[in-house]
């Protein structure tokens, strides 16, 4: 019997450049970059025979697109001249006071002051990598982590550091021997990158007293944290978790986005940072696009000023609450018992691992051919981790489909787990079943 070997995680390769006739003029920054597998997967996903659990994308189906339409409307009609005009790098000033307010709702301290307005969420990780890494520098970051995050990071050379999570998100203990082998290498982190409620990609939230936990360690080891607070309105609950922002806010630069609560098609987003980083996130921005879109900024402004904007959020919680449910149902019917899951409270996304004989990356094209698509794990990594893990999308996918799709997947899984047994019978040790081991990431 051939003796089971499970496979060496690697580094995901850039794309082949050695036939660019450019290649010699470029940066070193950019002869590394390599494609977003989420990104690659959209052309394929968005066949309509596909189930796509790919793209983490929101459900616009409850929004009020009448409301929408008509307070547009009534911006070009009645602020036009201002709507289509240059603005300030750090944002309009109204926009950032209702921001405010937004912050307020989900228990976030902050004055219009601190806030700096960005082209949604990812061009926030962008000035904040661009601020404070240069190349080599460490960043300490959750594994896995959103796709966008390593992105930013890799764009300026960073040398990420991966802290585990389990089922309360990422583990201090670990935390503590990541700094204190920087210690031992004479090194320190720039900063701690954090999705501490209902994670991109994990779908776990950080415990209370882990983030305490984690502020005294910001204290201890004169630690900047960022807080990408993406998906903080959308427990299924209701409750909003205690800020990072709250208990250490001169070491915490807190990150919001209008795409999960309102639409990602307005592309807008915002820092709240202590004022000299916020004055010279202000002048990256304006040296990358010179101002955000005045049009965008007043439709937020007449959003979160003239409409019922709280019902909306509740109007995603529940949708949401209602999809997830409906997926993990279907997981726990479907899938082999040797697969295990995370159990989202909120947000948009569940968390799978797989038998470490199965790799999700060459797994993928199998899964196309079955009409259902994922993200590969090693996506959410910089370190050539996430073999064996995949990322479920459920808040866009049709209520109607998402059993569907988790049946073919489960499906092939079953396959795979049938072809990993006649090869090696008994010696995978992955095979001998971790369902029920909780909701580690």
């Amino acid at each position: 019997m051939t003796a089971y070997a499970p496979p060496t995680p690697a580094r995901r390769s850039p794309v082949r450049l050695d036939t660019d006739p450019y290649l010699s003029r470029y940066a070193d920054r950019v002869t590394g970059l390599a494609a977003s597998e989420i990104r690659a997967l959209f052309s394929v996903a968005e066949r309509p025979e596909i189930v796509s659990f790919a793209g983490g994308m929101p459900d616009l189906s409850v929004m009020d697109l009448d409301a929408v339409a008509d307070l547009t409307a009534s911006i070009i009609r009645d602020q036009g001249t201002v709507a289509l005009q240059y603005g300030g790098g750090q944002g309009r000033p109204q926009m950032r006071e209702a921001l405010v307010d937004l912050m307020a709702y989900a228990g976030v301290p902050a004055t219009a002051d601190e806030l700096v307005v960005t082209v949604g969420g990812q061009q926030a990780l962008e000035l904040i990598a661009k601020c404070f890494i240069d190349p080599g520098d460490v960043v300490i970051a959750e594994g896995p982590t959103y796709v966008g995050a390593v992105a930013a990071m890799n764009s300026h050379q960073a040398d990420v550091r991966h802290v585990p999570m389990d089922g309360d998100g990422m583990r201090m203990d670990l935390l503590e021997d990541t700094l204190a082998q920087l210690a031992r290498e004479g090194r320190r982190a720039k900063y701690v990158y954090t999705i501490p409620n209902h994670q991109n990609p994990g779908g776990v939230s950080l415990s209370e007293a882990r983030r305490v936990r984690l502020a005294e360690l910001a204290v201890e080891h004169d630690l900047l944290v960022i807080e990408d607070d993406a998906y903080g309105l959308l427990g299924f609950d209701g409750e909003v978790a205690t800020s990072l922002r709250t208990l250490i806010p001169d070491r915490v630069v807190y990150l919001g986005t209008m795409s999960k609560t309102f639409s990602p098609g307005v592309r807008s987003g915002w820092i709240a940072a202590p004022t000299p980083v916020r004055e010279k996130l202000v002048l990256l921005r304006e040296a990358a696009d010179l101002c955000p879109s005045n049009l965008t900024q007043l439709m937020i402004e007449r959003w979160l000023t003239t409409q019922p904007w709280q019902e909306q959020i509740k109007r995603y919680r529940a949708l949401y609450q209602h999809k997830a449910t409906l997926m993990l149902d279907a997981l726990a019917s479907e899938m082999p018992a040797e697969v295990d899951w995370t159990r989202p409270r909120g947000g948009f996304f569940v968390w799978l691992t797989v038998p470490t004989g199965i790799d999700t990356s060459a797994l993928l094209a199998k899964a196309i051919g079955r009409r259902v698509a994922y993200v590969p794990g090693r996506g959410f990594y910089d370190d050539g981790n996430g073999g064996d893990q995949l990322r479920l999308c459920f808040s866009f996918p049709p209520t109607d489909r998402i059993r569907e799709g988790v049946s073919r997947l489960a499906e092939l899984l079953h396959d795979e787990l049938g072809l990993l047994r006649s090869v090696y019978g008994d010696d995978a040790p992955e095979l001998a079943g971790r369902r029920g081991g909780g909701a580690g990431a």
